[in-house]
């Protein structure tokens, strides 16, 4: 089964009471037992919920993977799948990586005493360095958040195994469509499906994907137990939005092309992150281990000045300021002031994150009028 037609029926089924094609938003807390109990799958929606589950199945079925977990928020996930570690653990991390997850790891659980290593991973002997025995799981952002850093999953992949460590893979930029983890080594994916997943900007939830029976096990006794669920509302949204997930995103992805092109070329326009650049340093990677190379992309204007850059999003009509990405509408983020605050400034700047970098989340309007937006904001 091709992926398009995955996207609009793996995982879901027509409802059994009435037929209904789009699975019903089952919007209770409760179920009813025959007898103590016995039930039909069902005792309470923090466990299980008839939609969630669906949303869940879809999603493993995407990634090619068995099991699916879903969250209220990506950060719910993430903060999953950190659980799975006990105090003196380490954790190799790329340093360029989403503020959220940053934040997470050094202000929540470092001081019980996981202990976390950011290193460059587009440099796997960077990685392989800074393995320990305490390394028990390295955690992969690619593309990476803002820099759109590639880094290659098979070889991370394999230095997780030599470690023993498990390797978990931020797959929020890249969607299924453009990539699957699993099937080039990683143990879990990490998705913010408030993103391209969901892809209509309307609601917040995240995912875990798994194939191991046992490691699921875990990560949904975690689940149920901490109560990160999401509502069954939401989860009818994200379905929805994976319906569409393959048009959108080969919208996405024409439209990035050009804008990153428009980009490479203006001569105010000092460096392009996109991967699908042939001048990207990873773009050997990414043609490897990607199908194409997305709507994300970011900029630094010539002179590298934060006013010039906060200029220029002043003046944006179309590519709207607003936090977030993998909407159908463009937007545009000043990370250093917005989705990466969080972060020092001295290892924003230590990862290359310098403060007048301006992200772009590329929508699925007109490209023209797109490129006529940046034109007329940077001149």
């Amino acid at each position: 089964m091709k992926f398009g037609t995955k996207a609009i029926h793996a995982g879901v089924h027509p409802d059994p009471a009435t037929g209904a094609i789009m699975t019903p938003i089952y919007q209770t807390s409760t179920y009813v037992q025959t007898s103590p109990g016995q039930n039909k799958g069902f005792e309470y929606s923090r466990t299980h919920n008839p939609t969630r589950s669906q949303l869940q199945d879809a999603l493993a079925a995407l990634d090619n993977g068995k099991h699916g977990l879903a969250f209220a928020s990506g950060m719910a996930a993430i903060d999953c799948a950190i659980k799975l570690l006990q105090p003196g653990d380490e954790v190799i991390c790329t340093d360029d990586l989403y503020g959220g997850s940053y934040r997470l790891f050094t202000k929540v659980y470092a001081p019980y005493g996981i202990n976390f290593h950011f290193v460059p991973m587009h440099d796997m002997t960077a990685v392989e360095a800074a393995v320990t025995e305490r390394t028990k799981m390295i955690w992969v952002e690619t593309p990476s958040n803002p820099l759109l850093n590639v880094i290659d999953i098979a070889a991370a992949a394999a230095v997780a195994k030599k470690a023993g460590a498990l390797l978990v893979v931020d797959n929020t930029f890249s969607t299924p469509y453009l990539q699957n983890p699993l099937d080039l080594g990683a143990d879990i994916i990490i998705y913010s499906l408030t993103k391209y997943m969901g892809g209509h900007s309307d609601t917040v939830m995240g995912a875990l994907v798994v194939n191991d029976d046992e490691l699921n096990e875990r990560l949904a006794f975690y689940q149920n137990s901490c109560g990160g669920t999401p509502g069954p509302q939401d989860c009818f949204l994200v379905l929805r939005g994976l319906k569409t997930l393959h048009v959108r995103m080969q919208r996405h992805c024409e439209n990035g092309r050009k804008v990153a092109e428009y980009l490479n070329a203006h001569p105010k326009v000092d460096k392009v992150f996109w991967p699908g650049l042939e001048s990207h340093r990873n773009h050997a990677v990414a043609a490897k281990q990607m199908r194409d190379f997305g709507g994300m992309l970011s900029f630094v204007l010539k002179g590298d000045k934060q006013a010039d850059a906060i200029a220029v999003l002043e003046k944006f009509e179309l590519f709207t300021l607003a936090e977030s990405l993998g909407g159908v509408e463009s937007l545009s983020g000043h990370p250093a002031s917005m989705t990466h605050a969080s972060i020092p400034a001295e290892q924003r700047r230590k990862s290359g994150l310098s403060d007048s970098l301006i992200r772009l989340s590329v929508g699925i309007e007109d490209v023209e009028d797109l490129i006529a937006d940046l034109k007329q904001a940077i001149g």
